[in-house]
């Protein structure tokens, strides 16, 4: 069975990891091939294409897969505790600068 701590590392992992595939920088060539830039007189916008297009814009959904991802590693893979360790911390870090830009505004 899982621990408490070990439940909370594999939350702030998927945390994480699923905001690294939906928002960050780093990951949009992966994503860019299943968007459009869709454009009007002032606005530009991603678009999704398709199903994958959808699937990989939902924070919901990518969260549900890579939760499925990260406890099948914590489960089966051995010595995967490295890599949801520091994804946990950087999750935790990501967490404590929203907030912190948040109570500066």
């Amino acid at each position: 069975m899982v621990t408490i701590m070990e439940l909370l590392l594999i939350v702030f992992a998927t945390f994480r990891i699923t905001r690294l595939v939906v928002l960050d920088v780093i990951f949009e060539p992966v994503r860019s091939p299943f968007f459009t830039i869709e454009k009007n007189n002032e606005e530009e916008w991603l678009e999704p294409k398709g199903l994958l297009g959808e699937l990989i814009s939902c924070q919901w959904c990518v969260g549900v897969w890579v939760s499925v991802f990260v406890v099948f590693l914590h489960l089966f893979v051995p010595y995967s505790e490295l890599f949801i360790l520091v994804m946990a911390v950087a999750g935790m870090q990501s967490l404590i600068y929203e907030w912190s830009q948040t109570k500066g505004e």
